[in-house]
């Protein structure tokens, strides 16, 4: 551990120290580090009480109720470099499920240890205060140590996930130890041992208690993993996901036409883990992208499934309080992700698709299909897909006008040239005037589309 820790982490330790305070490095660094991974948040903790750490580090940001103080140290790379410092602390009255409503400074790494969710997360490395009187020659300094009270470098060695004590009071503490468990099985490749799986399915339910943020910020990480449909998998088998996404619940068991013995569940775990982890986004959207599917199994079968999907797809991801601008691409990639090509495709048939779905969420869509088309058992260009890029890269190269912003005029033209005041007319005609534009690419000047846009507006009088 000792060569593994950050100078500047080190030296952060060191000023605790030389002002007669224990620090030590907590949490999944030291996990990270004892299993060989990367580690990346070294984040400390300590017996100095927030004010008295603003005091000792100047800059220092006090971050919340529980006792956190955020320092900007040093950098690393040319960006500097921000960690956490805790005050050792014992947590009570977990009424909601969620978070402690008060909690009590402490002074002993252990109490510390023992309020935390996993043996693997609940180790630290470093001292206490050093005795008074400073450091000498003789007295360098504390000597610096793994404190591992609750097994965590066997558990990390067996790659195990395990609760600290007793796993139904870990629970009941904070009902997101349930997903964070599973999340951690599937970044870190880890099992869940016995006790502590049974009581995630004994106590699932209260996974209902959870904020939506705090969901999909464990939502993220898993999908993040390098295989996401094991973690996803273990939610749904420990009722996890029957609380949390009961929509997706619902895809079990629905027979699909794509691999023999396949459900659609298993069809949506496939296309989760072909889908590009480096494309947050698209793996959402593979994740709900047949979400619409239980519902309309009667119809056709599965018509129209892409349309209620859509509004499934936002109801889900307002639950889990996304950010609009995300919500707003994943809601349209699962709207559009049955769209079907032919090879007798005009150019012109292509530029409407690449108008309909729009040139920034081409990417992630075509990267959808790939990912869908493995899900389904077949090859991922298939479906004419490998043909469908070359012809929209062959448009896009061709600097075509694909939407408004490629018109050779623009709003401001026609309001000054036409006297067109904003409003629906004004967009109704430049909507006709990029379609024009989209059949006959050579229609795309100013002086020819002006005289389109007069007789256009002539025609509403």
């Amino acid at each position: 551990m000792a060569a593994a820790v950050p100078v500047g982490v080190r030296s952060l330790m060191d000023r605790l120290w030389s002002h007669g305070h224990a620090a030590y490095v907590v949490g999944g660094s030291i996990r990270d580090t004892l299993i060989g991974r990367p580690a990346s948040d070294w984040d400390l903790a300590t017996d100095a009480r927030p004010d008295r750490l603003l005091s000792i580090l100047p800059g220092a940001v006090y971050e919340n109720q529980f006792g956190t103080v955020a320092v900007r140290e040093g950098t690393d790379g040319g960006a500097s470099v921000v960690h956490e410092i805790t005050t050792f602390r014992t947590d009570h009255e977990y009424a909601d499920f969620r978070r402690p409503h008060r909690v009590e400074f402490g002074d002993d790494i252990r109490l510390d240890l023992a309020r935390r969710d996993f043996t693997v997360n609940a180790m630290a490395w470093g001292a206490d205060a050093p005795p008074p009187g400073g450091r000498t020659l003789e007295r360098p300094g504390p000597a610096a140590q793994l404190i591992d009270p609750f097994g965590g470098v066997d558990d990390g060695a067996a790659r195990t996930v395990r609760a600290v004590g007793e796993p139904a009071l870990r629970f009941g503490e904070d009902a997101l130890r349930m997903v964070r468990a599973v999340r951690l099985a599937t970044t870190l490749a880890f099992t869940i041992e016995p006790a502590t799986l049974a009581a995630i399915r004994a106590q699932a339910g209260l996974a209902r208690h959870l904020s939506g943020e705090r969901v999909a910020a464990e939502l993220e990480k898993l999908l993040a993993a390098e295989r996401p449909s094991s973690g996803l998998a273990l939610l749904a088998e420990t009722e996890l996901l029957a609380v949390l996404l009961p929509e997706l619940a619902e895809q079990a068991g629905v027979p699909q036409n794509k691999l023999p013995g396949d459900d659609l569940w298993a069809h949506t775990l496939r296309t989760v883990d072909a889908a590009p982890a480096a494309r947050p986004v698209v793996r959402l959207a593979a994740l709900l992208h047949d979400v619409g599917k239980p519902a309309t199994i009667d119809d056709g079968p599965f018509r129209g499934h892409e349309v209620v999907g859509a509004e499934l797809a936002r109801a889900i991801m307002d639950r889990l309080r996304q950010p609009k601008v995300v919500t707003e691409r994943v809601v349209h990639l699962v709207r559009q992700h049955m769209f079907t090509y032919e090879e007798t495709w005009s150019d012109a048939a292509v530029r409407r698709f690449i108008q309909r779905v729009g040139i920034a969420a081409l990417p992630d869509l075509l990267a959808l299909r790939e990912a869908d088309n493995v899900g389904s058992g077949s090859d991922p260009e298939t479906r004419g897909l490998a043909a469908l890029r070359s012809r929209v890269r062959a448009e896009l190269d061709a600097s075509n006008a694909l939407d408004r912003g490629g018109l050779a005029v623009h709003g401001d033209d026609l309001m000054a040239a036409l006297g067109i005041p904003a409003g629906p007319t004004l967009g109704r005609i430049l909507d006709e005037l990029l379609e024009r534009v989209i059949a006959d690419p050579g229609l795309n000047d100013r002086p020819t589309l002006l005289l389109l846009a007069e007789s256009m507006l002539a025609e509403d009088e």
